[in-house]
């Protein structure tokens, strides 16, 4: 046998027990129209299967996933699956417009992809319009068979999907928000599982239940599923053992309390060591924007104690204990909770950069146009909200998408001239002058060659105001290497790099009047969005996206479209 043929044999043994187990998983979602109550008023709410939240997916590593969705809803959709790497399966990555058209009322479109490498919590989602105030579900991966947790077995796994909802539809919100150029109405309560709790009217006989025994240690997993709001998460009197964020293990820190801005998801371990009874489970807003409207309220589960049970004999439960949730502005709390995460593993990071990339994001206001009317301009002093990076706030294209565009060479739909800095420098998180606060739209994506090392500096400006950002790269994980406040520094800030054990994620906050540091490899090839995940924003132009060219040979091209993929 040559030694070629060898290593091809070799490497076929390995690619053959790796994939032996693996499976095809096929689900159909039916996207339509539910009677759902909450709040003592029942909505015509958009859900999948009937089910809100929508079905939970349970895959192992390494497994393939075929999802029909079929669209009975009058609106188009389309479903992200929300930090799947989707390695040369762009077309099935689902935000609307980048990736594919929507698929229309009445229309259909399977989802084929396989997850490679990764374990833990991932999430899937609408990525169109609002509608992922309601469609969205857990995405839980699972190690490979006859592979296990790198930490001791949990006696249970409890999914936590905290969300966001508003007691009238969240299309009209949107739409309403689009036409006055204002803010969008804030939510009128928060969720765990779809519920909000005791403490909203008509909630608290639906409040959803946790079970925990004494002395067992269960995994929650937590999935900040909200539209446009960053939650502090805590149960009274417990600790948690945080082990894994965004489908990657970390190095195990104890915490009484999470945050997560919208996107991310964090597996944490808890122990029933407490006295039996019941507990509550607590999320509330972490709001860094100063003067802007939100939404106050607390969403409650319970985390029962089996002895503390009524379920099987009639008795007075007691009443929840209440855990104390820090305050809404509490940025401190957030500082050292985020910069407790560290990679479990020593970490690949590319340490010769190719692309040394520095985007500031940030909100705006554009004049009122003068063919509109002044309740067209409701934003402040009779102007309307928007938002960029590096001053160019993105316009998604309506014929084509932007995948198809490049993949067809259709001219006239993207440039690829994204500024790879802002186009000016100035005191980004200072008393920024009004001149600046006016973006200029466009379709512009950036260029990477495949293979390249990129560093890219998320800085946030005060533009109208400074906030905590959760930037989301579709395609990609990447290593969080730092955060800090005020404007980055490549002078003195560079040494704060972690090159060690950073974490990998695939969103992270961008602290508020601050930034962040993050790097990848562009192994993947397509076009991807990079996006704030805070939905009002996104829908402002708080986006860029990058096409990544393929590499050489079929295993760094992308594959071709699939013959379903809705057409615009």
């Amino acid at each position: 046998m040559g030694i070629f043929n060898k290593f091809s044999f070799i490497f076929l043994v390995i690619f053959l027990s790796l994939s032996a187990n693996a499976e095809v998983q096929r689900h159909r979602f039916v996207i339509q129209a539910t009677k759902v109550k909450r709040l003592c008023k029942t909505h015509n709410t958009i859900t999948v299967n009937g089910m809100f939240p929508g079905p939970p997916l349970e895959i192992k590593n390494g497994d393939t996933l075929e999802v029909q969705v079929v669209n009975k809803a009058r609106y188009n959709v389309t479903i992200h699956w929300h930090g799947v790497r989707q390695m040369r399966t762009g077309w099935a990555d689902g935000p609307e417009f980048v990736t594919q058209c929507p698929i229309r009322p009445g229309g259909s479109y399977t989802y084929r992809f396989t997850v490679q490498g990764q374990e833990g919590t991932l999430w899937w989602h609408a990525h169109s319009s609002w509608l992922r105030a309601t469609v969205y579900g857990a995405l839980i991966i699972r190690p490979r068979e006859g592979k296990s947790y790198p930490f001791p077995k949990p006696k249970r796994e409890t999914p936590i999907l905290l969300g966001e909802w508003w007691d009238t539809n969240p299309i009209d919100v949107v739409r309403e928000a689009k036409r006055t150029g204002a803010a969008p109405n804030v939510s009128d309560a928060y969720t765990i599982n779809a519920q909000p709790g005791d403490l909203y009217k008509c909630s608290s006989k639906e409040t959803t239940i946790v079970p925990i025994d004494s002395g067992e240690t269960n995994l929650l997993r937590v999935i900040n599923a909200a539209l446009n709001q960053p939650l502090f998460f805590k149960v009274a009197n417990h600790k948690l053992t945080v082990v894994g964020a965004d489908a990657s293990y970390t190095k195990p820190f104890t915490t009484s309390v999470l945050m997560l801005g919208p996107g991310q998801t964090t597996d944490v371990l808890i122990r029933g060591d407490q006295p039996p009874s019941r507990y509550y489970m607590a999320a509330r807003a972490y709001q860094s924007a100063q003067n802007a409207p939100f939404d106050n309220t607390t969403t409650t589960a319970i985390l029962e104690y089996k002895s503390a049970s009524c379920a099987a004999k009639k008795c007075n439960a007691p009443t929840p204990i209440m855990p104390s949730l820090p305050a809404y502005n509490d940025t401190n709390t957030v500082t050292a909770f985020s910069q407790s995460f560290r990679s479990r593993e020593k970490a690949e990071v590319p340490t010769d950069i190719d692309e040394s990339l520095f985007f500031t994001i940030g909100l705006g206001l554009n004049n009122c146009p003068p063919n509109f009317r002044k309740r067209r301009c409701q934003g402040p002093n009779g102007t309307r909200f928007t938002a960029s990076m590096n001053n160019v706030s993105f316009v998604l294209p309506r014929n084509f998408s932007l995948l198809q565009a490049h993949q067809q060479g259709i001219p006239g739909v993207f440039t690829t001239d994204f500024p790879a800095n802002p186009p000016l420098k100035f005191d980004y998180t200072g008393n920024v002058s009004r001149s600046l606060f006016q973006p200029v739209p466009g379709t512009k994506l950036y260029k990477l060659k495949y293979g390249s090392r990129v560093q890219i500096v998320l800085q946030d400006t005060s533009i109208v105001t400074p906030e905590n950002h959760p930037i989301h790269l579709h395609g990609y994980d990447f290593y969080i290497i730092a955060q800090g406040f005020g404007n980055f520094d490549p002078k003195k800030d560079t040494s704060k790099f972690n090159l060690v054990d950073p974490p990998m994620r695939n969103t992270v906050g961008v602290p508020v009047n601050g930034w962040a540091v993050i790097r990848f490899v562009a192994d993947n090839p397509g076009v991807w969005i990079m996006h704030c995940h805070l939905d009002v924003h996104i829908n402002w132009g708080l986006a860029m996206a990058f096409l990544v060219e393929n590499g050489v040979g079929e295993l760094q091209t992308i594959q071709p479209p699939p013959p379903d993929l809705p057409i615009c």
